[in-house]
C-alpha cells in the first residue's frame, strides 16, 4: 500500500468521537484522525503479513495514527535484532506524545527474548535531551527490566534522571508505583534515599496510593513520606 493509501484507510477507520476523546488526553497533538487502538493494531497485522519492510522504509508520519501504526508494525513483524534496532532508531524521533511511546512499547516483545543486548543498546538513551525520547527510555524499563536481575540498576538509573518534561517525570513516578509493587522493599530503601524532585516523588507516592495491590497497612507508611 502506498502511505496515500494508508491515510485513507486511516481516514475510513477513524471515529469523530473518539477523535475528540483521545485529542483531550493528548494534548498539543493537533493530527488525531481518531482510529482506536485495536482497529490500529489489525491495520498493523495487516501490513506485516505484506511487505512490513517496504512499508517501514517508506512511511511518512503526517498524522498520529501513522506514527502509531510504524511502532506497531516494528513490534508485529519477524525480524532480526539488529533490523529492529534500525527501525526502531528512525521511530524513536518521531515519538510527540505519550500514547504513541506507551502503546507501542508494549509491543517490543523481541526484548523479552534478548534482553542483556538490548539493556546495553537502550543506555544511549539515558541522557537523552528530548522529553519523549528520555520517556522512551523509561517506559521500556518500566516494561521490560523491573525485573530481580535489573531492579537495583533501574532505581539507580532513575534516581539520575533529571529533566523537565511533565511526561518523564509522570513516567518516571509510574516505573517506582510498579517497582514498589513488585520490590517493596528495594523501593522502600530508594524513597528513603534519593535524587528525586519533589514533583516526582510525591507524583510515585500518589500513584503507589491509588493502586490495589498495595495493602492500607502500607498506605499509612506511603502517606507519611509525603514532601510538604
Amino acid at each position: 500500500m502506498t502511505n496515500q493509501e494508508i491515510v485513507e484507510k486511516l481516514k475510513q477507520l477513524s471515529d469523530e468521537e473518539y477523535k475528540k476523546f483521545h485529542s483531550k488526553l493528548c494534548p498539543n497533538t493537533d493530527n488525531i484522525l481518531g482510529v482506536r487502538v485495536p482497529i490500529l493494531r489489525n491495520f498493523a497485522k495487516e501490513i506485516v503479513k505484506d511487505d512490513w519492510k517496504s512499508y517501514l522504509d517508506n512511511a511518512e508520519d503526517n498524522y498520529y495514527e501513522e506514527t502509531m501504526l510504524q511502532g506497531m508494525v516494528i513490534g508485529l513483524a519477524k525480524m532480526s535484532l539488529q533490523q529492529w534496532y534500525y527501525y526502531v532508531q528512525r521511530w524513536i524521533p518521531k515519538i510527540d506524545n505519550w500514547a504513541v511511546c506507551d502503546v507501542c512499547v508494549s509491543g517490543f516483545k523481541i526484548v523479552k527474548k534478548n534482553q542483556e543486548e538490548v539493556w546495553k543498546w537502550l543506555q544511549q538513551y539515558q541522557n537523552a535531551n528530548e522529553e519523549f525520547v528520555l520517556r522512551f527510555y523509561v517506559i521500556m524499563l518500566l516494561d521490560f527490566y523491573i525485573q530481580n536481575e535489573y531492579i537495583d540498576e533501574v532505581l539507580e538509573k532513575i534516581n539520575h534522571i533529571q529533566h523537565e518534561g511533565y511526561y518523564v517525570k509522570m513516567a518516571v513516578a509510574w516505573l517506582i508505583s510498579i517497582a514498589f509493587i513488585k520490590f517493596p522493599e528495594k523501593t522502600k530503601k530508594f524513597l528513603n534515599n534519593n535524587l528525586l524532585d519533589d514533583f516526582t516523588y510525591n507524583k510515585a507516592l500518589q500513584k503507589m496510593l491509588e493502586s490495589y495491590r498495595i495493602d492500607e497497612e502500607t498506605k499509612k507508611w506511603i502517606r507519611n513520606m509525603k514532601r510538604k
